[in-house]
């Protein structure tokens, strides 16, 4: 493989991480959601956690993932350190990406102010655990194991998938988070200012939204 493929293979290699670890998460998330429900109440119910509008994925993992494969996947270091980064690495994460959804898009979709040893309600010493055990994993099983699965697929067959994603998740996410936006500018009294505004006020209205992101709640 030539240079220039080879950093093309590297990049499509790595956004079909992005998006596989977006999907993986909002079910990890149901799943885990489902169970709690079930212990509470006794019955089923399966609630939705996407992150984007149009289908079940949510960017923060996939982001989440492939900066932790680009900071830590390269290192030649022993599980435990692996796992010390990946808990400081992971939490950090969390709190940030909860503390940036508040200030600009004026929305919490977790809040931990009632678990115990939490910090500021966006994460927890014992979650951090958790990120740690997780990143340990993923950086010295998975990901490797991903990334000889998808250099054996055929590169052609890989172009096409890999930009078809591209383009798809990257129109989802513009859309999507535009969307919560207009919403968050809407909550404030704010009308549209422009003919997108409008489109946003009629095509993605709060009961649309809301329907969307059901575990989303706006902080005034």
């Amino acid at each position: 493989m030539k240079k220039k493929d080879s950093k093309e293979n590297n990049f499509l290699n790595m956004y079909i991480i992005f998006v596989l670890f977006s999907f993986l998460g909002v079910i990890y998330e149901e799943i885990i959601a489902l169970i709690k429900y079930f212990y509470r109440h006794k019955t089923l119910m399966w609630r939705r956690r996407w992150g984007v509008i149009y289908g079940p994925f949510n960017p923060l993992y996939g982001g989440a993932v492939v900066l932790i494969i680009l900071l830590l996947g390269k290192k030649k270091q022993s599980y435990k350190k692996t796992f010390l980064e990946g808990a400081l690495l992971g939490g950090s994460i969390e709190f940030i990406i909860s503390l940036l959804m508040e200030l600009v898009l004026g929305v919490r979709s977790w809040d931990y102010t009632n678990r115990p040893l939490n910090i500021m309600g966006r994460t927890t010493l014992l979650y951090m655990g958790v990120w740690g055990l997780l990143i340990m994993i993923l950086i010295h099983f998975v990901y490797p194991f991903l990334v000889k699965l998808l250099d054996k697929m055929n590169f052609k067959l890989k172009k096409i998938i890999g930009y078809f994603l591209v383009i798809f998740m990257t129109l989802n996410m513009l859309v999507s988070f535009t969307a919560l936006g207009r919403q968050a500018l809407r909550n404030k009294g704010y009308p549209p200012f422009t003919v997108i505004g409008e489109f946003y006020d009629k095509v993605y209205p709060d009961e649309v939204l809301k329907k969307a992101y059901q575990n989303m709640k706006f902080v005034r």
